[in-house]
């Protein structure tokens, strides 16, 4: 179909689709073991499709290039790595490429399902290889290499050449554990207990979990941030919003085989830990201080988190394979106590940094936010005081005022967004009065944000720090200081999320005696900065970019193939501060240049993230014994550049530096905060006509 409306159907038109959908249905044939779609989920599939259709920010139209791309993604989704469909089984199901826009319309789940028992089907297949190929003998003396990652090779041709893969990744992981130190006996029998335990788990697989994966490869289609969600999946959701759980304190999901940490909890366990990061991957679970870890690649990520979670006080092992790690990384090993996450943990904190200025000390008041947050309850009940960003940070500006400070510096690093009402307040201690944020919905019309509160709390030098994990609030806040040419912006370009969601209960239009129909999380308006520039995929970039770990493509609103566009609307009226003009920038940018060009500290942090960029591209690994083991003890003699990666990823003080004493500068390795300070010092300091340009080496 080239397009369905989703009203004003022509009747006769309606009739030829059921019928079709009709008799497509009643020509399948589900054999014994298959999983087949409920008279519930039709129901669902047809009302989310209707509320898209209708509602969603993106009027996509619902025709074969839609489809196409929901294809994909649910294959992508299924079988990221190309391991266990074959090209003809591609082939096969290609007839349903172009058919799944007229599916959705009629809450016909054929492919869905059709797709997904194929998949199911291969992946006995090859259970039943790994059982007889751990009986064979391994030769570690062959020479002989290993790609792991497929994702852009071509499917395999045929079933030997997926068993030459398969048996390379045996023999890998085999290899690993025998230089390692781990017997070949032992190694067999725990390889043959990981895939019998993924083989009887995902033999668990219900007819929701594939209805909740095909629906994410249709609403992520649209849109990166709509989603929907079974009950169980959207219990945990509420979990997570309510922040009130006992745990770790991440958000999870799975990609591909692997449970896949999104974002941490500020204040949380993992969060403060500084040994987790978003994109690492979750493969194995272990309780208390010696519980046996359980293999959790291929779970889904409910049955994850049941592992995960558990009573504070308790500890879990979390076995990770680090986003910084290169190919054939060995994984390491996390112990975190859990907690249960309070708001408290997330609120912000003040300190005062001492700073060289020639035979000067200065002082600046560092105030880091890890979220913004408001007691929306409280607020509602007009509580005196109730608990919020901007209550805490006008806090901290008065008792810094009494200390003298001559500059102020606001970190975001890692803060993913919260109130946006804490974001409009929170900018208005900084500026008079004014527009904050535009707001665009989805019929057009455009509203904005205002700080109405004349008061000006804090009118000093000030700048902010951001990183590549700064969104949605934070870059409307950073965005604003910016536009007003209020203070300086330091760091990396930020996330780029520049759209709202609101999360439809889908009860409300889905009746059922018996079952919950779930829960869809959808994309109703877009953010604009007060210039008309959308925060989507541009998000903030800083005056000063630093040595970045990601790019915007890899890690970002841009990595997303569904992400919405970036645009323009109209300005709005505003006036600018002029504390910071393009001069100022300008004279501060040639010493700033100059530091990155010869300063030890970023000189190494950028020599660092550029091989660690290098060696995450290599995709080869040594299959004989002696080549992979050099390989590992290099990985080993050489960590500066995966540590590097995380020390810029963790930013703020970490739980080893609360114990520093206080002779010592717990902000030592903080690089990133470092030459902002130094920024700062310059900027205090005065004109800088006379600073030179380095030439570049």
């Amino acid at each position: 179909m080239k397009k369905i409306l989703p009203i004003f159907i022509p009747l006769s038109l309606l009739v030829v689709w059921f019928m079709h959908g009709s008799d497509l249905q009643n020509q399948i044939n589900y054999q014994e073991g298959d999983l087949q779609p409920s008279a519930l989920q039709r129901k669902v599939e047809s009302k989310v499709f209707e509320i898209l259709s209708n509602y969603h920010y993106r009027k996509v139209p619902v025709n074969d290039s839609l489809s196409s791309k929901i294809f994909d993604s649910y294959i992508k989704q299924l079988d990221p790595n190309k391991v266990f469909f074959l090209a003809e089984d591609i082939n096969e199901i290609e007839k349903y490429r172009f058919a799944i826009d007229e599916a959705l319309n009629l809450g016909d789940l054929t492919p869905a399902f059709q797709i997904y028992n194929l998949y199911q089907k291969r992946m006995k297949a090859r259970y039943a290889f790994i059982t007889a190929q751990l009986d064979k003998p391994t030769d570690f003396t062959l020479d002989e290499t290993y790609q792991p990652n497929r994702e852009k090779a071509t499917w395999a041709k045929s079933e030997s050449e997926l068993d030459d893969f398969w048996r390379k990744d045996l023999k890998r992981q085999l290899l690993d554990w025998k230089i390692g130190g781990k017997a070949d006996t032992t190694s067999v029998r725990e390889l043959k207990e990981r895939y019998k335990r993924t083989e009887k788990y995902m033999a668990k697989t219900k007819s929701e979990d594939v209805f909740q994966v095909f629906m994410n490869a249709y609403t992520e289609s649209i849109d990166p941030h709509t989603t929907y969600m079974i009950p169980k999946a959207a219990e945990e959701f509420n979990k997570d919003m309510s922040q009130s759980f006992e745990g770790i304190g991440a958000t999870l999901r799975l990609e591909g085989d692997y449970v896949s940490i999104v974002d941490l909890v500020p204040g949380g366990p993992a969060y403060r830990s500084k040994q987790v990061n978003p994109k690492d991957r979750i493969v194995g679970v272990a309780q208390g201080e010696d519980g046996k870890f359980v293999d959790i690649i291929g779970w889904f990520t409910d049955d994850a988190v049941k592992l995960i979670r558990g009573p504070k006080g308790t500890v879990v092992r979390l076995k990770i394979l680090p986003a910084s790690g290169v190919t054939g990384s060995p994984t390491t090993e996390v112990r975190i106590v859990r907690e249960k996450i309070k708001l408290e943990e997330q609120t912000a904190k003040k300190e005062i940094l001492f700073q060289k200025q020639g035979d000067k000390t200065i002082k600046i008041g560092l105030i880091t936010i890890p979220m913004f947050y408001r007691d929306f309850e409280g607020a509602r009940n007009n509580e005196a005081g109730f608990k919020s960003t901007s209550a805490d940070v006008r806090k901290f500006l008065v008792e810094f005022k009494k200390e003298g400070i001559d500059a102020l510096l606001i970190d975001l690093r890692n803060n993913g967004g919260g109130s946006l009402i804490e974001a409009v307040d929170l900018t208005g201690l900084f500026i008079t009065s004014g527009p904050v944020v535009q707001r665009k919905e989805s019929t057009g019309q455009i509203t904005q944000e205002n700080d109405e509160n004349p008061e000006l709390v804090y009118d000093g030098p000030m700048a902010v720090l951001i990183n590549r994990f700064s969104a949605s609030a934070s870059e409307i806040f950073a965005g604003a200081i910016q536009d007003y040419q209020r203070g300086i912006i330091v760091g990396e370009q930020s996330y780029g999320k520049g759209t709202v969601q609101s999360v439809l209960d889908l009860s409300r239009f889905v009746r059922s005696e018996k079952e919950n129909p779930g829960v869809l999380k959808i994309t109703l308006e877009k953010f604009y900065r007060i210039t008309g520039s959308s925060t989507q995929h541009k998000g903030v970039s800083p005056d000063f970019a630093l040595p970045s770990a990601f790019s915007a493509e890899e890690f970002g609103e841009s990595s997303q193939p569904s992400a919405l566009p970036w645009d323009m609307i109209r300005s709005t009226t505003f006036t600018k501060t002029g504390k910071v003009n393009p001069a100022t920038v300008k004279s501060l940018q040639v010493a700033f240049q100059n530091r990155l060009k010869t300063k030890p500290e970023l000189l190494k942090l950028k020599e660092d993230l550029e091989r660690w960029k290098k060696l995450k591209e290599t995709n080869s690994i040594a299959l004989q014994y002696d080549k992979r083991k050099k390989e590992l003890d290099d990985q080993k003699k050489k960590p500066d550049e995966a540590a590097a990666v995380m020390e810029v990823m963790a930013g703020a003080e970490t739980e080893d530096t609360k114990l520093v004493s206080k002779e010592k500068d717990k902000h030592a390795k903080d690089a990133y905060l470092k030459e902002t300070q130094q920024i700062i010092a310059d900027w205090l300091k005065g004109p800088l006509a006379s600073v030179k340009p380095v030439a570049k080496k």
